[in-house]
């Protein structure tokens, strides 16, 4: 095990040729940079404690993300700005006729999604959550879950929780979904038999071929990531995870995906919103 202590540690001489350290920032005044290498896990975690992925990625790649200017995901974010005013459907609304300003009526939103709705009585994402107005408040059709538009729309809500403190819901209606999300996590599947757990708990630190493995957080998407040369959702990655183990992937949107998105934001509890955060 690896990060101990939140001072500077070189994670080369604790992986396996792995060229990317793990070095504590001092505490700037920008809320949403990640400056602490360690936080403390949630009652019940499998960790001892948590790190963000910030924390596995090149110090090139740290520095793209701290730049708002320089961060290309921030593309996305002034896409989901413009479409945020911008009316659409039957009804003639557009998202800020009801919500207003986003930066205040989201602000905590991304942070506490997906959240359990009682009229599907299941979980709800926040791409659900925008299809679902457009479709009954604004009359719209709905957008496909990796499209320029959603991407930039869940993007934009995300972002104003940037900086604040992952803060899912688990209990009561939510709870027979996050034991299912739980049990997806540790179910082995594929024709390479492997489990989320596999990588993100058991290995983390580990060099996996080219990739550093981190601890498989949520807390950035949607991400940029640098081999996608794009924004793109969780459910994206999850979809790319299960190919590799040579696993048939769900759905975008699956209930099996939004179950599991809901563990691995329990998972992160109290570490900060980043996106758009930036990925290898």
């Amino acid at each position: 095990m690896f990060l101990k202590s939140v001072t500077a540690i070189s994670l080369a001489a604790l992986t396996l040729g792995a060229t990317t350290s793990i070095v504590a920032a001092k505490e700037k005044k920008k809320p949403w940079e990640v400056t602490k290498v360690q936080v403390k896990a949630p009652k019940g975690s499998p960790l001892d404690y948590l790190a963000s992925g910030y924390w596995f990625r090149t110090k090139k790649t740290q520095s793209l993300q701290n730049d708002d200017f320089e961060n290309p995901g921030f593309l996305w974010v002034e896409q989901g700005k413009t479409l945020w005013s911008k009316v659409d459907g039957k009804a003639g609304k557009s998202c800020a006729s009801c919500h207003q300003k986003a930066e205040k009526t989201m602000k905590g939103v991304g942070a506490r999604y997906p959240v359990y709705f009682p009229k599907w009585k299941k979980m709800m994402a926040i791409q659900h959550r925008v299809n679902y107005c457009r479709e009954n408040n604004m009359k719209a059709k709905k957008w496909k879950w990796e499209s320029g538009q959603m991407l930039g729309m869940a993007t934009y809500i995300r972002n104003q929780s940037r900086g604040m403190a992952v803060a899912v819901k688990v209990d009561g209606s939510a709870k027979k979904f996050f034991e299912a999300g739980k049990k997806f996590y540790y179910q082995r599947r594929g024709q390479l038999d492997m489990s989320c757990a596999g990588c993100h708990q058991q290995n983390f630190g580990k060099r996996i071929r080219a990739d550093l493995l981190s601890q498989g957080h949520s807390n950035g998407f949607p991400t940029y990531r640098l081999k996608w040369q794009k924004i793109g959702s969780l459910h994206r990655r999850f979809r790319g995870c299960n190919s590799q183990v040579r696993a048939k992937p769900y759905k975008r949107g699956s209930a099996e995906y939004t179950n599991l998105e809901l563990y691995l934001a329990w998972r992160g509890l109290g570490l900060k919103i980043e996106t758009p955060a930036v990925r290898q």
